[in-house]
């Protein structure tokens, strides 16, 4: 593997790069997605059950409280408490609207919307980096052939030049050393899209979570 890899030209090199840095996002966004994972609607009841209850400062310090990521397994949850774990995009806008439960209901809304305006960012985080990787790789594939076809005809001019006989292995060496970078790039590009719109698909649905909730909350306290 490694001398195909070498033969397919210096095109190759950022093709691995490529797939190393798509690989970094890929695992650190599912980790993410997964670790900020709840049930909202449990989550809700339970901080409209401490507001009824006029409770408001222990369903500031339940909206604080970091996920339980529920999406991870016991090894990597255990590896990720060592690191100052932050709340979800849910518990935040939650709390952005009830610091405000006492404001009239245009004011709920607009906290929760500067809230939501900081946080979708922080979902989309590096999402459009992995759509760049999933464009260019075969790209750069096609770059790589199409680079290894004119050193191909080089050879079959200066073979030509200087009266020595082209024979076909000289072509078919060339040519099959150029489809390697294609190859490669298909490669790399094709489980990273499909990794990008399973991702895309998730922050959607986290996205859809986030206002379905702000939308019961605001409901909520403006009666």
């Amino acid at each position: 593997m490694i001398q195909v890899f070498l033969r397919g030209g210096p095109v190759m090199w950022p093709i691995l790069l490529c797939s190393v840095f798509a690989m970094a996002i890929v695992i650190e966004k599912i980790v993410h997605l997964s670790f900020i994972k709840m049930d909202s609607r449990e989550f809700l009841s339970g901080v409209m059950q401490k507001i009824k209850r006029h409770q408001i400062k222990e369903a500031l310090e339940e909206c604080d409280k970091a996920p339980e990521g529920k999406g991870l397994s016991a090894r990597i949850l255990l590896a990720l408490k060592v690191i100052k774990l932050q709340p979800g995009p849910i518990p935040n806008i939650i709390k952005a609207g009830v610091l405000k439960y006492d404001q009239p209901r245009e004011k709920i809304k607009e906290a929760i919307e500067d809230a939501s305006l900081y946080e979708v960012p922080k979902l989309e985080k590096n999402l459009s980096v992995l759509a760049t990787l999933a464009h260019i790789s075969p790209l750069l594939g096609l770059l790589g052939t199409v680079t290894g076809m004119v050193r191909c005809f080089q050879t079959v001019q200066l073979k030509a030049a200087s009266f020595h006989p082209v024979s076909p292995g000289d072509l078919a060496g060339g040519i099959w050393e150029a489809l390697i970078t294609t190859v490669a790039g298909l490669i790399v590009a094709i489980p990273v899209y499909v990794a990008y719109n399973y991702l895309v698909n998730r922050v959607n649905s986290f996205i859809l979570e986030m206002e379905k909730s702000a939308t019961e909350l605001v409901n909520f306290l403006s009666e």
